[in-house]
Parts: C-alpha cells; sequence; structure tokens
C-alpha cells in the first residue's frame, strides 16, 4: 500500500506519496538524506492504481518507495534516470510546468 497526503496551495495540487512501510523512517548516505516524515506523508492508504490517478492531477509530487516511484516511471511522468537513491530507497520528484 501506499500512503499519500494532499496539499492544495493556490491552483497547485501538490502530492506526497510514500511506500507505507517507510513511514516515519530516515535514510542518511553520505550528503544525502530524506525523512519520510508522517507529518508529511501519512494520510490516505492507496493502490497504485489511484496513486496513478492522482498523479494526473497533481502539478507537484514528491515521491518515496519502490513502489509509489515506479508507478509514476510507468505513467511517464518520471525518467527512471533521475531518480535519486538513499540508502538504496528510491526517491522522485515530479513538477509539471503548465
Amino acid at each position: 500500500m501506499i500512503s499519500i497526503k494532499i496539499y492544495e496551495q493556490g491552483d497547485d495540487l501538490v502530492i506526497g506519496a510514500c511506500d507505507e512501510h517507510l513511514l516515519g523512517k530516515k535514510f542518511v548516505d553520505g550528503k544525502f538524506q530524506i525523512d519520510v516524515s508522517k507529518n508529511f506523508y501519512e494520510g490516505q492508504r492507496i493502490n497504485k492504481e489511484k496513486l496513478a490517478k492522482y498523479l494526473l492531477d497533481a502539478t507537484i509530487a514528491n515521491l518515496v518507495g519502490e513502489e509509489a516511484v515506479n508507478c509514476a516511471i510507468k505513467m511517464g511522468v518520471v525518467d527512471p534516470d533521475c531518480i535519486l537513491r538513499i540508502k538504496g530507497i528510491p526517491h522522485a520528484q515530479m513538477i509539471k510546468m503548465l
């Protein structure tokens, strides 16, 4: 399952989505770190199909974990060559320029 939290910032729809088992964990690898904060990412529990629907509408997305990131790659909204891995955990950001 994927945890997703949705934010509306003016005209932007911002989502934070992560693989549920990563919630509350912090990963550090040299100068890089990611804090999968429950405050930012914890929300509805959804499957990949529902995440894909949210990604179609999102203008900004912050994604962490194999399931969440791979969903965005399969949709073509994230380039697989632009994934950052921190301690083996994939992280991607998406911004739609309108």
